[in-house]
């Protein structure tokens, strides 16, 4: 088989490209708007993406096997019956679907939030079906959780694929046997670091043993800082981490709080990392902020590398047999 050839839309700092890559795939084409963003994805690829999609013609977009792109969930602003191409127009999705229509490509890889089902009473999902649908593809999509492929993240996103002409459904990937916990990805961290990370507080205190955990892949919460609200719940390290979050106040914001020993702290950038199955060595900008912003952001690698281990046997593989 040839190297198979996709390109990244909405590319952040780059966890699509990692997943595929780590099965021998190649990146012909990526886009980022965010300068920040295609800062760290120059550090670690040795290339800029381009900027607005929304001014870049898809004829000169590289020919590519795979579609993927983790677009911003939008509002379709028209409010026509059709639910289709012309439907999209005034959202990002609406670049993706002309792409597509140019390139045909064999397989289109989506990603967004769980939310994204239920967004606009259902009718975002079913335009963006319809849509792909009518492009000539058959379209699947499930919530797929972090948790249940290596890293200790409750992180629920929902996957959609598209695969051109397909006649069967699409099967994700199962969940691996092995669980990991946010222990597991803890730093040995020395006096100074702690200390920037812990948080103290006078209205913290505890109401359930940190041990006390009945489903490893689930956070569990074991006391609060405040009224508990957002960034203000503290968490067993012997469980799978929240969700990181590019967004949000509170004490521990962005990464949660977590009790390690007899102190409360955030989690360390590279445990972020880590959280979301980077390597150690992955490059990031100077700033902790955009850093912890950035990773809430991305894909949780495993989790792109298990979907994309499933489209290169069930679509490609297939394929090839079929030709042989």
């Amino acid at each position: 088989m040839n190297k198979l050839r996709f390109i990244d839309l909405f590319a952040g700092i780059g966890g699509f490209r990692l997943g595929l890559e780590s099965l021998g795939m190649e990146c012909v084409y990526t886009s980022e708007w965010n300068k920040r963003a295609q800062e760290v994805y120059k550090m670690n690829f040795n290339e800029t993406p381009d900027g607005d999609i929304t001014k870049v013609k898809e004829s000169d977009i590289p020919a590519h096997d795979i579609l993927c792109g983790g677009f911003p969930c939008q509002a379709f602003s028209v409010a026509g019956k059709r639910l289709g191409f012309k439907d999209t127009r005034g959202t990002l999705f609406f670049d993706v679907a002309r792409i597509v229509a140019h390139h045909q490509p064999s397989v289109v890889f989506l990603e967004n939030v769980k939310n994204f089902l239920t967004h606009d009473s259902g009718r975002t999902i079913q335009t963006v079906k319809a849509t792909l649908e009518d492009l000539g593809y058959h379209v699947d999509f499930k919530v797929l959780r972090s948790s249940d492929y290596g890293v200790p993240q409750a992180r629920e996103r929902v996957f959609i694929i598209g695969v051109k002409n397909g006649h069967s459904n699409f099967i994700f990937p199962e969940a691996i046997a092995a669980k990991r916990v946010v222990d597991d990805i803890l730093l040995d961290l020395s006096a100074r670091e702690f200390k920037q990370l812990q948080i103290k507080r006078d209205d913290m205190f505890f109401y359930k043993d940190e041990k006390a955990v009945l489903n490893l892949r689930s956070p569990l919460q074991i006391g609060k800082i405040n009224k508990g609200g957002q960034g203000e719940r503290i968490y067993s390290r012997f469980a799978a981490g929240i969700t990181l979050s590019a967004y949000g106040g509170g004490a521990a914001a962005k990464t949660g709080a977590y009790k390690v020993g007899r102190r409360v702290r955030k989690l360390h950038p590279v445990e972020c990392l880590r959280m979301q199955g980077f390597p150690d060595n992955f490059k990031m900008g100077s700033s902790i902020v955009n850093t912890y912003q950035q990773l809430g952001n991305s894909v949780s690698v495993p989790v792109i590398k298990a979907v994309g281990q499933e489209i290169l046997n069930q679509v490609f593989l297939e394929e090839q047999l079929k030709a042989s």
